[in-house]
């Protein structure tokens, strides 16, 4: 929209009051407007920003936020667990995409139900106290599969991501129902919504008018917070949503500077320097994207991707982000990374696990990562001033091998200083004394930069009621409970420190514990001098202040504290809330073993999950609660196993009569097929997982090769049979950016026909298995990519006439499992997977005994759990390694499918959530054995990943067996 930033906003203000909408930006460009409803009762709050910060209320935050995939966890009630554990880090909020594909099996068929309840997950947030920053696409990327497009998207005519009116009827039809979703749970209506992506990384073959239509019927909907967007990924991609037709209110950038190479993890800065630029004069720096994990593309192991994006990552490139950028919005991606279960993976760059090198694992345990993570958020949510700073004199450093820069809040002075190297990527060790020129004076401050590290350093602060005038420590937190302060300052082990406290007078100095030297010099100065080794405790009163307790410690020791509301606690595996009643803290806690937890109040009674434990007071006015570890976790042997073969596809005289005919002769893919009639599977209905093919043809006796093309997607495969004769398998294609623009000849597979096999004027019967692995994502907005084809595009015999096809997929969309978790093999088409399944009949034999030949074997088995109750023990499916010919086994977990294994790949446990696993009960475990020879799958087993006491209850998710 043209015009001067005072005229556009003015302008898009008035449009969006038109339209219902409440929210309004702040500054000298317009007047604020307060929202006046809210919804169940629940108090409304109004949401501004200006070139500095987000306002809730007029009270700047810093949003420090993490991605969280639903989709990607379906269990609800673990959704719970992950939120606490994203906000005990320090958190304050939480971006979630919104998957149209997962919610849209077909055109007008939407389901928010079940593991799809995002009302549910929305109330979650507020619960958990977490801002939200919505991000419902319609596109996603996210590596899921059509990049969160329906499949059934495929089949409309016109481009995606544009205004092509095909495709604007379908994404209109989306935002019709998720929209109102988010809308009554914005901050504004007392919910937790406090900003609304429009698009995903919408930069190449953009289309102005489809951008602004997005936000227009956002607002239609009743949407009034701000919405933002996220810029990527290339330079030369100019759009950035800034200005002009389709701009957003707050446009950010995506930023993944370490690339995505996981098996290199030393290498660092592969795409860039990683510092968030400012697009807008007139919004807040938004990194809304900043890299926190890595795909593994390469198939290195999740291990690599956390090391590559690992704690000294976070330190340099995270504060340096902070202090460089003065970014006060950010959003990285992924806190926690979740599973590809059923059919949501892409299938270029992932596997089953999403794991993603993040600060949590797939299994929701927390890493080195979550205490960097912790140790930052903490911080950036404690201190008010970093919310509006502006560059500023850096104090200068004696030795050029430390780097500074410092930004200042224009209204307290408070100054933060970033020290580093000066080359972010050397691992050297350097030590330099700062002049520093801070607002209580010019102190020389001596600092060391040990290895990969970068520290963020505060002066003139105002911390509680203690003035903090420098420190070479890092701050961490503060709070006020029982009239005085309590604050942890941390750094490098073994490295000297110094803290400069003001006071009117002389105060009295207690050393509690450790080794710290104090000197007063008369001037307000109480100087603090020690090494970073452990935990030291300084008790300062006096000197014209309330008390202060002064905790001094490591990063390790730093990483033991958690903060709830004012309380700060110390100790255990995690503290998911603490409260106090009377005299009694009460904490929401989990531990992996007996430990002590130490809560800085002056409290005498402790209870833990609802449960007293022993408790002491301290000198220093603490009360510590020693904690119980968990209970011993016994795991059955996977035992009992049946199975049984399949593929009767195959056979010449298998009744294919409710088949559907697949004769179509045009198709809106612009990828044409090779062969006609066309055969690619999404064209008849069929979008997921597997898919038959048989085609009948009279022979001729002079038939001497059948010649297929197929599409699968990166790493699928198909087979091949010809009269019930297995002629062998072949990968399938992919349609790669680099081809010009199609590759001709997609997933060749060439099969001689067998001497004497067709006998001329019978009928032959060719079928065909294909497996598709995933649709490809739409990052660059092309048809090429997002119409991609899946199944046979070219099919033909030498020496014979015209084919007769049929097809078959997922005989029909499972209502809770929903539409990605099963496909079209004759044992998901007829239950084999589901609980209930009579399954008597079937041969007793194990996955590590029974040889398997080509084509599909099925395997079950049933296991009974006894968790202890009150505890969190995630289990995995762990495959020991088999032998023979390649083969890909599906998991189906009491019906869903919870990952694919394939031989060779990186991924041999399999995460089983709690809700789909029966803690306590019978469970049912199908593989689907897809084998393209002779093979033995190998041993296969139960395996704890951990234990603890505490978690979140979780309730079964509803699991319907055959009978249903």
């Amino acid at each position: 929209m043209p015009g001067s930033p005072r005229t556009k906003l003015t302008v898009l203000l008035a449009a969006f009051a038109a339209a219902g909408g409440l929210w309004a930006p702040t500054g000298a460009a317009a007047t604020e407007k307060t929202a006046e409803t809210a919804t169940a009762g629940k108090p409304a709050h109004r949401v501004t920003y200006d070139r500095y910060s987000m306002m809730v209320d007029g009270r700047r935050v810093l949003l420090w936020s993490g991605e969280f995939h639903y989709f990607r966890l379906p269990s609800p009630d673990l959704w719970r667990d992950v939120l606490e554990k994203i906000k005990a880090a320090g958190f304050n909020g939480v971006s979630l995409y919104f998957h149209w594909g997962y919610h849209s099996p077909a055109p007008g068929v939407y389901d928010f139900t079940g593991v799809r309840d995002v009302d549910r997950l929305l109330r979650m947030t507020e619960e958990a106290g977490l801002y939200v920053v919505a991000r419902p696409g319609p596109y996603i990327n996210a590596e899921t599969t059509g990049g969160g497009f329906p499949a059934w998207l495929k089949n409309v005519p016109g481009r995606a991501r544009s205004s092509d009116p095909g495709y604007t009827r379908a994404y209109r039809e989306w935002l019709s129902h998720i929209n109102p979703i988010i809308a009554r749970h914005q901050l504004t209506r007392g919910g937790s919504v406090i900003a609304y992506n429009a698009e995903n990384e919408y930069a190449a073959n953009t289309d102005a008018a489809y951008m602004q239509d997005v936000q227009k019927q956002a607002r239609a909907a009743g949407i009034d917070v701000p919405i933002t967007h996220n810029q990527c990924c290339d330079a030369s991609w100019t759009p950035t949503w800034a200005s002009g037709q389709g701009a957003v209110q707050i446009p950010g950038v995506d930023d993944y500077p370490q690339a995505f190479e996981c098996r290199e993890p030393d290498v660092w800065g592969t795409w860039g320097e990683g510092v968030t630029e400012r697009l807008s004069d007139d919004a807040p720096v938004y990194a809304a994207e900043y890299q926190a994990g890595a795909i593994d593309g390469n198939k290195a192991g999740c291990e690599g991707c956390r090391e590559l994006t690992g704690p000294n990552f976070m330190k340099v490139y995270y504060k340096s982000n902070l202090i460089t950028s003065g970014a006060t919005m950010f959003g990285y991606y992924m806190s926690f990374g979740g599973t590809n279960w059923g059919r949501l993976a892409q299938p270029n760059d992932v596997y089953t696990s999403y794991d993603y090198g993040a600060a949590i694992t797939e299994n929701r345990q927390l890493t080195g990562k979550y205490d960097e993570f912790k140790r930052q958020g903490l911080f950036t949510t404690t201190v008010a001033p970093l919310t509006k700073t502006d560059p500023a004199a850096a104090p200068s450093s004696d030795d050029a091998a430390v780097h500074t820069e410092a930004r200042a809040n224009p209204d307290t002075r408070t100054q933060f200083v970033l020290v580093r190297h000066p080359d972010r990527k050397t691992d050297a060790d350097a030590s330099a004394d700062l002049t520093w020129n801070a607002p209580d004076g010019t102190y020389k401050v001596p600092v060391r930069v040990k290895g990969r590290d970068a520290k963020v350093l505060v002066a003139g602060y105002d911390m509680g009621g203690q003035r903090l005038a420098v420190s070479s420590s890092e701050l961490l937190t503060h709070t006020t409970a029982g009239g005085r302060d309590v604050a942890v300052l941390y750094g490098t082990e073994d490295v000297p420190g110094m803290t400069v406290l003001r006071y009117t007078s002389k105060p009295t100095v207690k050393v509690l514990d450790g080794d710290v030297r104090s000197t007063y010099d008369g001037n307000g100065n109480l100087q603090l001098d020690y090494d970073h080794r452990g935990l030291a405790r300084v008790l300062i009163t006096g000197g014209g202040r309330r008390p202060l307790l002064l905790l001094l410690g490591t990063e390790a020791e730093a990483a033991k504290f958690w903060k709830s509301g004012d309380l700060l606690v110390r100790g255990g595996t995690l503290v998911r809330s603490a409260k106090i009643t009377g005299n009694t803290v009460h904490l929401r806690a989990d531990t992996d073993r007996a430990t002590d937890v130490e809560v800085f109040t002056n409290a005498s009674r402790m209870t833990v999950n609802g449960a007293p434990v022993p408790t002491r007071n301290t000198s220093d006015r603490t009360v510590i609660g020693r904690v119980p570890g968990p209970a011993k976790v016994r795991l059955p042997e996977l035992t009992g196993w049946r199975t049984a073969s399949e593929a009767p596809e195959a056979a010449p005289g298998f009744d294919d009569r409710t088949w559907t005919v697949a004769d179509r002769t045009t198709t809106v893919s612009p990828i044409k097929p090779k062969t006609l009639p066309v055969l690619y599977a999404d064209d008849y209905g069929y979008h997921h997982g597997h898919v038959w093919y048989r085609g009948r043809f009279t022979a001729t006796g002079e038939e001497s090769e059948v010649r297929l093309n197929a599409i699968t997607g990166k790493g699928g495969i198909y087979q091949v049979w010809l009269n019930g004769r297995y002629l062998g398998s072949a990968a399938g294609g992919e349609q790669k950016d680099s081809d010009a623009p199609i590759n001709p000849d997609p997933g060749p597979g060439n099969f001689t026909v067998p001497s004497g096999l067709l006998k001329k004027g019978e009928t032959a019967v060719l079928s065909v298995l294909v497996e598709n692995m995933g649709h490809n994502d739409d990052w660059t907005a092309e048809d090429t990519r997002q119409k991609q084809p899946r199944g046979l595009v070219g099919a033909s015999v030498a020496g014979a006439g015209p084919i007769a096809w049929k097809i078959q997929g997922t005989a029909k969309t499972d209502r809770v499992r929903g539409p990605l978790n099963n496909g079209g093999l004759y044992g998901e088409r007829t239950g084999r997977h589901l609980p209930g399944f009579a399954d008597r009949s079937w041969t007793p034999a194990s996955p590590a005994a029974r040889q398997v030949g080509p084509g599909v074997t099925w395997f079950r088995s049933g296991f009974r759990l006894d968790l202890p109750k009150g505890h969190d023990v995630p289990l995995t499916l762990r495959f020991g390694g088999g032998n023979g010919a390649e083969h890909r086994v599906l998991i189906y977990v009491n019906g869903w499918n919870l990952g694919e294994y394939v031989t060779g790949g990186p991924q041999r446990d399999f995460t089983l959530p709690a809700g789909i696993l029966r803690q306590r009960g019978a469970n049912t475990l199908a593989l689907a054995v897809v084998a393209e020879g002779q093979a033995t799958v190998g041993p296969i087993s139960l395996n704890a990943v951990a234990a603890h006491r505490g978690g979140v209850p979780v309730n079964d998710v509803p699991s319907p067996g055959r009978t249903s």
